[in-house]
């Protein structure tokens, strides 16, 4: 049996870093030991992604690189999926003091027709922390097709095409490939990910760099990449789950348990357990699950010992790991992430 693994987060320095996290996450969070005051963009929570890789903290695998186990202890960590040649899933948190620009990930189809990798790139949002009046913009409206958005992209006025709504904490965001979208100043978020880093940017609403220069666009990639047929985007409506399916008990009379799937994509399946004075088990599934707290304090048990987790905490289980139980004695949201392509 493989141990659960704790990774080192990779940080991931922009200009539009924020600090929500941080602030939210202050008593456990060891990413802004730096004395960086304008915090971090993105944390990279799991990856095997060419160089960017994380890294093993304690026990037999210290110090290995995620890529290592894939390749050299595929079966006890993959299971099922032992075949594959790379990590399925990125996983991230994302903390946006600004607009981000406006973008678009291609398919996998795509991604190898244009010669950018194996992988394009379908994602999924959580919404941790969203300042008033933060918004996310996710898809086109009904009315534009692509004569009308390049006449708008021409024009500098490409907001207009863009289906926008608020941001508001614990709303689940679907963004396939094909998805013209971006993420408000003011949100932080949790991402779950198809392994690849491919962004075409189409507007990055005219700002100037220190050097006083502007960021690259991919145009051309771009338009070949957006779903002109896709209808908007909007929050997801999550399916709650039996608690018998996840052998929940709570612990004192007022304890509770509430268990959704969030997300099921050709990529990957989310789902969310909030638990308070209450415990519950993720039995062995022949698959690897990412498992990340967001709020709270949880214990979680194997057969080869217990780890803590804090806000901001993430683990992975491996497919060979057998039964694994979360106890928490306050309250507590976790995110848990499986790959589910076939």
């Amino acid at each position: 049996m493989m141990s659960p693994l704790r990774l080192q987060p990779l940080i991931k320095q922009r200009p539009w870093g924020g600090r929500q996290l941080t602030q939210l996450w202050h008593a456990s969070d060891q990413r802004d030991q730096t004395g960086n005051s304008e915090g971090w963009a993105e944390s990279w929570e799991v990856v095997d992604l060419g160089d960017d890789q994380s890294q093993i903290i304690g026990g037999e695998f210290a110090g290995r690189s995620l890529g290592d186990l894939v390749r050299e202890h595929g079966v006890e960590l993959l299971g099922e999926q032992s075949a594959l040649k790379q990590f399925p899933l990125l996983f991230k948190f994302l903390d946006a003091a600004e607009l981000l620009s406006v973008q678009v990930h291609p398919n996998d189809e795509q991604a190898m027709q244009l010669g950018v990798g194996q992988h394009g790139k379908s994602e999924a949002w959580v919404i941790i922390a969203a300042e008033p009046g933060s918004q996310l913009l996710v898809g086109l409206k009904p009315e534009i097709d692509q004569a009308r958005f390049e006449q708008h992209l021409a024009a500098g006025t490409v907001v207009e095409c863009l289906n926008t709504f608020p941001a508001r904490v614990g709303d689940v965001i679907s963004v396939p490939a094909g998805t013209v979208h971006a993420i408000g100043g003011g949100v932080a978020l949790a991402e779950i990910q198809q392994p690849s880093d491919v962004t075409f940017r189409l507007f990055d609403w005219n700002r100037l760099d220190a050097s006083g220069q502007t960021r690259t666009l991919h145009i051309a990639e771009a338009m070949q990449c957006i779903d002109f047929s896709r209808e908007p985007e909007k929050p997801l409506s999550p399916r709650w789950l039996d608690p018998q399916l996840f052998a929940a008990t709570t612990l004192q009379a007022n304890g509770s348990t509430r268990h959704e799937e969030l997300i099921r994509s050709e990529h990957f399946l989310w789902q969310r357990h909030q638990l308070a004075r209450a415990s519950f088990k993720l039995t062995e599934c022949g698959r690897c699950r990412i498992v990340s707290l967001i709020a709270g304090a949880a214990e979680l048990s194997s057969l080869n010992g217990r780890e803590l987790l804090l806000p901001g905490n993430t683990l992975l289980i491996p497919a060979h790991c057998g039964t694994v139980e979360v106890t928490s004695t306050s309250e507590g949201l976790l995110l848990e992430a499986l790959d589910d392509s076939v």
